[in-house]
Order: structure tokens, then C-alpha cells, then sequence
């Protein structure tokens, strides 16, 4: 049984839900971070891409009205640049995400949980 699990949580995401109930019924009581109303910091982003290994645009929510009028769909930005753009407009990050000790996932489709808790 994992030590701890975080879940990057939004309520109005069926997705979201999912994944949480998913964590409920394997008896796993999760922390929820309701990113919307506590926006990550740059900081809490930068180890949550290092603990999901992925590139940074792979955060990024593209169909977003603030992705495009943040121009972050230019090729030249940077991941600090999108750090911060997320970390101010937090619509834009990918959900949810589920953190289980020191491993993570976007876990769309939701059956990514399941593999999250059962181990590398």
C-alpha cells in the first residue's frame, strides 16, 4: 500500500471524479489539492514534472482559451515561462494528476491510477 497519495483534483472534471472514487475504492484516502483554488507554485510544478518525466508542454492543457492569448502555443517559450503560466492561470494544467509517493501520472484515462498504485 502506498505511504502517501496526492490528487491534483478538479471537481467539475468527470475525469477527476473518477479518478478520485477509483482511489476511494482501493481504500486509499488521497490528499486533494483543488488546483483551481490552490494554484501550484512554479517550484511544486518543477518536482511534479520530475516526478512524471515528462516535457513540460506535456502539462499544458492546449485547448485552453488562455493557452493561445498567453501565446504559449509559440515554439520559442520556455518551460520557465510556462511554469509560471500555469502557475497564474492553473485551468491550464492537465488533470488530474495523481502523485503516490515519489511517482506521478496524468492519470487520463483514468485506469493509469490503477498502475500508479500497483508499482513501477
Amino acid at each position: 500500500m502506498p505511504k502517501q497519495v496526492t490528487i491534483y483534483h478538479n471537481p467539475k472534471c468527470g475525469t477527476s471524479r473518477n479518478a478520485l472514487a477509483l482511489l476511494r475504492e482501493k481504500g486509499i484516502e488521497p490528499v486533494v489539492i483543488e488546483y483551481l483554488k490552490q494554484p501550484p507554485t512554479r517550484s511544486e510544478l518543477k518536482a511534479l514534472l520530475e516526478m512524471l518525466r515528462i516535457p513540460v508542454r506535456d502539462l499544458l492543457r492546449t485547448k485552453e482559451k488562455e493557452y493561445s492569448a498567453l501565446g504559449l502555443d509559440a515554439p520559442k517559450v520556455t518551460e520557465g515561462q510556462i511554469l509560471e503560466a500555469i502557475s497564474e492561470h492553473p485551468i491550464l494544467l492537465q488533470r488530474p494528476i495523481v502523485v503516490v509517493d515519489e511517482r506521478a501520472a496524468i492519470c487520463r484515462p483514468v485506469e493509469r491510477v490503477g498502475e500508479l498504485i500497483a508499482g513501477p
